[in-house]
């Protein structure tokens, strides 16, 4: 029965002086999809990479193209034998060939099959006057796009991408992102794109898979893997995250905003409640009094403000809770900036918390 993936990873495990690097690693792409390796430095994203584009050879596991082993104990294809296109952090293009030259690099023959493959290419990108130019009069996007374009021009069945916008500045990055993205769905290629910024990964990817310490800890949409993370470390690595403390008593928790529900946990068993700025809400309307509990946001608490912060889109203050002390963060939209010392009410979204056993010191 064929395969539903064009990339298949099953079980990838490397070693590295006997620490596993990357451990029991499994996924699948499928045509036309976009999947996220997501993660902070060295928890094993580049080297999956390596692994699968045949530059560097897996401990244990199997590497799967249209269903065909590449990789595994016994086959090991060569890179160049995968039909993988692989775009990187650095364009590498060639500065002694011009644009055409550089995007024909990786076809076969230089005729007019090729020539034209190039120039629909080209024309894709929005760099057909540049056709002539070399790397060097180009800006960094355009480069990029070259590169996008060089790595497409052999249709593979499959993209690698390490980290290639992290060049670029924030708005340029957002327009070669999407541009690229676009490109991408129209040739049905999969997708495997390694960064380290949850905002690119969640403007870009289908399925985002979240890496910590050579595992993947998460798998899932965008909008599940976001609003229901597997730990709060999952939770943390896309936003800030405020964080409460409370011990379990008759599987309630005690805390500023009202008692919470803890089914399963045993009693003194240490629990934490996590809750987005975002989702932290202030009462204006009755700013110096006590607002009155509501469903969704159950008991207010009392907070004064230490600092305020305007952001550009919104604002962020950071308050300190009478209840315990402890400084919680919300955001604002638009511009709020009260004055440190300023007493205000807030509410939080219960349904938008999330409840984990405490980590462990």
């Amino acid at each position: 029965m064929a395969s539903a993936f064009r990339l298949e990873v099953k079980n990838l495990t490397r070693r590295y002086g006997g620490r596993a690097v990357v451990s029991d690693l499994s996924l699948g792409v499928a045509p036309g999809q976009v999947t996220c390796l997501l993660g902070p430095s060295g928890c094993g994203k580049s080297t999956t990479l390596r692994m699968i584009a045949g530059v560097d050879r897996p401990d244990e596991g199997q590497v799967l193209v249209e269903g065909e082993v590449v990789s595994d104990a016994k086959h090991f294809l060569p890179p160049e034998e995968r039909h993988i296109g692989l775009m990187f952090q650095d364009f590498a293009l060639f500065p002694h060939l011009n644009v055409a030259r550089n995007v024909a690099f990786g076809l076969r023959g230089h005729g007019a099959e090729s020539r034209k493959r190039v120039e629909e290419l080209l024309a894709r990108v929005g760099l057909s006057r540049y056709i002539d130019a070399y790397p060097h009069e180009l800006s960094g996007g355009e480069q990029q796009r070259v590169a996008l374009a060089r790595a497409l021009a052999p249709r593979p069945a499959i993209m690698l991408m390490d980290e290639p916008f992290s060049g670029l500045d924030n708005r340029l990055r957002d327009d070669i992102r999407d541009e690229t993205l676009g490109l991408l769905k129209e040739e049905g290629t999969a997708v495997l794109l390694v960064t380290h910024e949850p905002d690119e990964a969640m403007r870009m990817a289908d399925e985002i898979a979240l890496m910590r310490e050579g595992r993947v800890v998460q798998r899932g949409a965008p909008y599940t893997i976001y609003n229901n993370p597997a730990d709060m470390k999952a939770a943390a690595f896309f936003s800030d995250i405020n964080v409460l403390r409370g011990e379990v008593h008759g599987a309630l928790i005690d805390t500023a905003f009202g008692s919470f529900l803890a089914p399963g946990h045993p009693d003194g068993a240490m629990i934490e409640i996590g809750i987005r700025p975002q989702h932290l809400h202030i009462d204006f309307d009755r700013a110096g009094q006590r607002p009155n509990p509501t469903k969704s946001h159950g008991m207010p608490a009392r907070g004064v403000v230490e600092r305020a912060r305007f952001m550009g889109r919104e604002s962020l203050i950071e308050l300190r809770m009478d209840h315990d002390g402890a400084v919680l963060k919300a955001t604002i939209p638009n511009v709020f900036m009260p004055k440190p010392g300023t007493a205000l009410w807030l509410t939080i979204r219960r349904d938008r918390c999330f409840l984990f056993p405490a980590a462990q010191d």
